[in-house]
């Protein structure tokens, strides 16, 4: 069946002419991937996930719950004992005070993204966003009828991807009510320095606006135990929410579980709009994520490790080729890279989808400063990974 409102019987057309969700578009990623959706062939590259299975400690805590009976309606915000695990894992990891009413459990990083939305933005205001980026915060921000609005990354000759703060308080204006940050960056691997993070929130407290950090990739960075935070700087009362999920660093993404922190007198407000979007998180597998939190620091350190063998072998074989701009990214899972030649990646990615059976995701998917690139994720094991690369330079010869 059609998802596209062009294909409805004209009258359900007409009663969506009013509503958002009619103009969203599929992303570039899922465009690519419906092309070739079931063939078991196809080395799939494209989504932000390995090929790990969620740890055993962890599956077993949620079938604990399960038996236990933990199939109720439960507690809008989280589990107490998950927002206590998660409030001691972030004094833990920063070395600040942070207590658990200033956390919240979402269904995942993606609904994080869209309750901050819904919080914050009126029609007509807008976010300015770092790009390359993810493209959920575009389409939540025109969910709520708000504009984002672009700030690319720089890019030098040889890959490195970097910011000119400039550029956003250039973007910013009287309808500006939030500044998104993911660092570190899906698709680049760019990682925001903790002088740009104080420099950012300084001006932010003097414009009254919002920061929006997206700070998934925490724990995968390559030269650190993890990324600089804006929770580093911030204080409690500060216009920050931070956004954090369990899906990449302890292979949870089909779990959907996230949170976010924010300041304590955002509780009920959040708690509200979590009972309007999903009335919760099943109870049973928030035992799961307590489990990951106590219990995942060696499952991260494999993860770490395993990524970071998989961003060698992508980079020294991707970058022997002549055509190919690469760069080693300082964190995430993710090279971000271009091909000379190939200047419509989309059209690229579902050629590489059909006659190569590989999976990559095209630059077009990741608005501005991403065309012309091509991300792939390194996330799963050598023989995977060998491949998917073996199919993608033979598509490289072919051009």
């Amino acid at each position: 069946m059609h998802s596209d409102p062009r294909f409805l019987p004209p009258g359900l057309r007409a009663s969506l002419s009013r509503a958002v969700a009619r103009d969203l578009q599929e992303t570039g990623i899922s465009e690519v991937a419906m092309t070739v959706f079931g063939d078991p062939d196809v080395v799939p590259l494209w989504f932000g996930e390995g090929d790990l299975v969620t740890p055993d400690f962890v599956k077993q805590a949620a079938e604990r719950g399960l038996k236990a009976g933990e199939t109720f309606y439960t507690w809008q915000r989280g589990l107490p004992e998950l927002r206590a695990a998660l409030s001691a894992y972030t004094e833990r990891l920063y070395g600040i005070k942070c207590g658990a009413e200033r956390i919240s459990v979402t269904t995942g990083g993606m609904q994080a993204i869209l309750l901050s939305c819904q919080l914050l933005l009126d029609p007509g205001d807008n976010i300015v966003i770092v790009s390359p980026i993810w493209p959920n915060i575009s389409s939540a921000t025109k969910l709520v009828r708000g504009e984002p609005r672009y700030v690319a990354l720089d890019r030098s000759e040889d890959g490195v991807f970097s910011l000119d703060l400039q550029k956003i308080f250039d973007a910013v204006d009287d309808c500006t009510r939030a500044i998104f940050v993911n660092s570190p960056g899906n698709p680049t691997g760019w990682t925001m320095t903790s002088d740009q993070q104080r420099a950012l929130l300084d001006f932010t407290r003097q414009r009254g606006i919002w920061i929006m950090a997206d700070e998934v990739y925490a724990r995968l960075i390559y030269d650190h135990a993890v990324a600089p935070s804006f929770l580093d700087h911030a204080t409690a009362d500060d216009a920050l929410l931070v956004l954090n999920s369990f899906s990449k660093p302890w292979a949870m993404t089909g779990w959907r579980i996230g949170w976010l922190t924010h300041p304590a007198a955002l509780g009920d407000q959040m708690a509200k709009l979590v009972q309007i979007n999903t009335s919760g998180i099943p109870a049973f597998l928030q035992r799961g994520a307590i489990a990951a939190i106590e219990q995942g620091e060696d499952f991260i350190r494999r993860m770490v490790e395993r990524c970071r063998a998989g961003r060698e072998l992508v980079f020294q074989r991707l970058s022997a080729n002549p055509r190919v701009t690469i760069a080693r990214p300082e964190a995430a899972f993710y090279n971000f890279f271009s091909v000379d030649g190939v200047s419509d990646t989309m059209a690229f990615c579902k050629k590489l989808a059909k006659e190569y059976k590989v999976g990559l995701a095209p630059g077009e998917a990741f608005a501005a400063g991403g065309q012309g690139n091509i991300r792939l994720c390194f996330a799963s094991g050598a023989e995977r990974l060998s491949k998917g690369l073996d199919r993608i330079e033979a598509a490289i010869k072919a051009l």
